[in-house]
């Protein structure tokens, strides 16, 4: 996608400097973009953990070329092996919740057990991580493609005026290697000249729709306005919503989605509103051993200060105040999960399909018992 009329990933290796992943640092997203250095596997478990960057795809992406820079400092002997499966665990432990993590770190494992000897694992190792995260931006690309004819139909149906698209949280290009998913579909309607309108929910408490999904969305000129989270169910009451398209840190492979904390709610609202409710993932987001979402996804809690404090620009400086009184405690889930039944469809990589066993199946019949 775009950044400043340039073309730009999420994370790449530096280009004099193949030893050095390069990602951009969300922190300081929309008022500057900075590109951050990462030259080990400290620097990566601290990128994932305190979210420099974020997103499913992504942090999938990251764990993979963590792998890599953790295979740059193993040691050259016998216990090259047992340093790997500990950096993995180290990369696991980040962020519990999105699956696409703990899947990209054992698909390094496995590849590297082809290796012979500590280099060639290393070569493995990065070729490994390159093809993790050009599968990320292939499957979000398909995701859109998939997609589009749903944006398509809205559009004949309202006689060519703006589709009106709902979201929540980033599952935009910011949250993968590029395209994103549940933007994907818009993106690839903006390019095909359909007019569209985006309702970017603010998604506290880290706000990443009001920070990451409006900045992103203006860098690629997709029109879109910025609501409160609550604002969601007023807008469909009064017609002004035609779908909602979210994202996914892990699904169930009968359906149920873990995404952002207040997904549920959307969920909720545009079941009761007869709105179509979307999830756009890449398959690397299906989580195939688990089948009941709200008793098995694990739910990551983070630090209160996220609730009690907000950061944003003043007086050309980047601030955080305090929101809350100092001495009260605050909860800080950072998922939940909507039941496959409040979803309409899934769109993956392979096509659209039925949020339950059978049709997820159908469209990965590899996955079959």
């Amino acid at each position: 996608m775009n950044v400043n009329g340039k073309n730009s990933r999420t994370l790449w290796l530096k280009a004099d400097d193949e030893q050095i992943v390069q990602v951009i640092d969300q922190r300081h997203l929309p008022h500057h973009f900075v590109v951050e250095d990462l030259r080990s596997l400290d620097d990566m478990v601290m990128a994932i953990r305190d979210m420099h960057l974020r997103g499913a795809g992504l942090i999938g992406a990251a764990a993979g070329f963590g792998m890599y820079l953790a295979a740059l400092e193993a040691p050259h002997d016998s216990s090259y092996d047992h340093f790997m499966k500990e950096a993995g665990l180290r990369l696991q432990a980040t962020r519990p919740t999105a699956v696409n993590l703990s899947w990209a770190v054992d698909q390094q494992l496995k590849a590297l057990q082809a290796g012979k000897s500590p280099s060639e694992k290393t070569t493995i190792a990065l070729n490994t991580a390159q093809v993790i995260a050009d599968s990320d931006a292939e499957s979000c690309r398909q995701i859109g493609q998939h997609g589009l004819p749903l944006i398509e139909a809205i559009s004949r149906s309202k006689g060519g005026a703006p589709v009106n698209i709902l979201t929540h949280c980033n599952a935009g290009w910011l949250a993968f290697v590029d395209y994103g998913t549940a933007t994907a579909p818009i993106y690839a309607a903006h390019q095909k000249g359909i007019a569209v309108h985006v309702w970017v929910d603010e998604t506290r408490p880290r706000n990443q729709g009001a920070s990451l999904t409006a900045w992103e969305l203006g860098q690629q000129g997709v029109p879109h306005t910025i609501i409160t989270d609550n604002a969601g169910g007023h807008l469909m009451q009064h017609g002004l919503v035609d779908l909602v398209i979210v994202g996914s840190d892990r699904t169930t492979f009968t359906g149920d989605v873990a995404n952002k904390i207040g997904t549920y709610l959307k969920a909720l609202a545009a079941k009761d509103n007869d709105i179509p409710f979307y999830v756009a993932l890449p398959s690397s987001t299906i989580d195939w051993e688990l089948e009941d979402g709200l008793r098995q996804i694990p739910i990551e809690q983070r630090g209160e200060e996220e609730v009690k404090y907000i950061e944003g620009l003043c007086d050309g400086e980047i601030r955080k105040v305090l929101l809350a009184p100092e001495d009260s405690p605050a909860a800080n889930f950072a998922f939940d999960v909507t039941p496959a039944r409040l979803v309409t469809a899934l769109i993956t990589e392979r096509g659209i399909c039925k949020p339950d066993k059978q049709s997820i199946l159908a469209l990965f019949p590899e996955r079959k018992s």
